[in-house]
């Protein structure tokens, strides 16, 4: 570590911004007796639950002492598919990127999967991977987003990040958003080892405004050899840099990366 630590007041700025609750109240959302998420009190009005019979039937008012919430019916992932249809023909929906990602109870027990774009709407928690690089002599490989990203365009990044699919498994999330986004295999890195997790809730833009993130963000750490140098794969990265830890910490204070690599970049030590 280089000794470079972010001004205490911008550091408690941060942790706050990671620690938002919802802009309206919200109500819970259940799946059998799961809690899976939650949604703002007129959302199935939204998507039209009052007038399409088929996301009436999968999505139903209910009470649980004393607490009013949405009870889905019927397979978890059906269900939810209908409701993610249904949201994208209302346009609440999100990027819609034909991914599945997990769906899980308050204890991480999967009950289902559902589509990308309408996990931030349903409040539906997710799963993050990250992985901060840095090069032997201490500077920090990091990537600038693409400006044709749905999500914090052109903004700047770690050196991976992206969502744990609910196919993968976190290690096959690291090994497979690495190579897309960097180019890397997992072996060329050197000391990799997993950090730590994050715990991330604030509001979203998606669905109208009415979205709210819930996510959990596991970040690694590594050193890529001096030999070699991210090459992007998959067209979501405008470039990489390798900066100083201070030319690092100027740009986090001035707002040019996203939250989410602020977090992993502040956690991993600059």
């Amino acid at each position: 570590m280089s000794g470079v630590a972010p001004p205490p007041d911008w550091l408690a700025r941060l942790q706050a911004a990671a620690a938002q609750p919802p802009r309206k109240p919200r109500e819970p959302l259940w799946a059998g007796s799961a809690l899976i998420g939650s949604v703002e009190p007129d959302f199935p009005k939204r998507i039209g639950q009052q007038s399409a019979p088929t996301v009436r039937e999968v999505l139903q008012k209910t009470e649980r002492d004393g607490v009013t919430g949405w009870q889905l019916h019927g397979d978890p992932t059906a269900a939810l598919g209908l409701i993610a249809f249904a949201m994208r023909d209302a346009g609440l929906a999100g990027a819609w990127r034909d991914e599945q990602l997990a769906v899980a109870d308050e204890n991480g027990v999967r009950v289902g999967t559902v589509e990308r774009a309408a996990v931030r709407p349903l409040g539906i928690a997710t799963h993050a991977v990250h992985l901060a690089a840095r090069s032997p002599d201490g500077r920090h490989w990091v990537q600038q987003r693409a400006l044709t990203k749905a999500n914090d365009p052109g903004l700047w990044d770690t050196l991976m990040g992206g969502l744990v699919s609910a196919a993968d498994s976190l290690e096959q999330a690291l090994e497979r958003e690495t190579w897309e986004e960097a180019g890397l295999r997992v072996p060329q890195l050197q000391g990799v080892r997993r950090g730590g997790l994050i715990p991330t809730r604030r509001p979203s833009a998606d669905g109208g405004g009415a979205g709210y993130v819930v996510e959990h963000i596991a970040w690694f750490e590594c050193v890529l050899p001096a030999a070699v140098a991210p090459d992007n794969q998959d067209g979501e990265v405008s470039q990489f840099a390798l900066l100083r830890p201070q030319e690092v910490l100027a740009r986090l204070v001035a707002g040019e990366f996203t939250l989410e690599a602020a977090l992993v970049l502040c956690a991993a030590g600059l």
